[in-house]
């Protein structure tokens, strides 16, 4: 709503709003390229109008959406999943994010998987089993290594902590 109202106020005719995507009738001029990103940078938005920065975008809200918002991550190859969500050749996908990002899409999930792995943890209702289970790892060994790895403490040990340190998803 907020998106659309700002593109209202440039004088814009949005088709489309969706997540992350807006679809305008007509051309834009410069004037309003410069109110939209002024209004969106207000709102806290950023206007991103490079394809390929767009498309980088999608691949993050793609792995946010599998593995934050998806009660069991599907039993398929994560490139398959992302390569089949956003119709492009992953090894294409994974260039573009690695270039632009300057780390592989696998760390990028791998790092969200953790952090989604600290959140179950502090909320304390499953055991490590069944959140290796539902994030998709092979053993409760692979995780616990991974999760060691990562934050430098055992699942165990980062349960016993007061103070479970969790990142934004913005800046995993």
């Amino acid at each position: 709503m907020i998106v659309q109202a700002i593109f209202k106020t440039t004088g814009l005719d949005c088709e489309v709003v969706d997540l992350g995507e807006v679809e305008v009738r007509g051309t834009i001029s410069v004037g309003q390229m410069d109110q939209l990103r002024t209004g969106l940078l207000e709102a806290g938005l950023e206007l991103i109008d490079d394809k390929k920065e767009v498309l980088i975008e999608k691949v993050k809200n793609v792995i946010v959406e599998l593995v934050h918002y998806t009660d069991e991550l599907p039993k398929m190859k994560n490139s398959d999943y992302i390569s089949s969500k956003l119709k492009y050749d992953y090894t294409y996908l994974a260039n573009l994010f690695s270039e632009a990002e300057g780390t592989t899409i696998e760390k990028y999930i791998i790092a969200h998987k953790i952090e989604r792995a600290k959140e179950l943890l502090r909320y304390d209702e499953l055991n490590l089993t069944q959140i290796s289970y539902k994030l998709n790892y092979s053993s409760v060994a692979h995780l616990s290594n991974q999760f060691k790895k990562v934050t430098g403490v055992t699942p165990s040990n980062y349960k016993q902590l007061k103070q479970n340190g969790r990142n934004t998803l913005e800046n995993v």
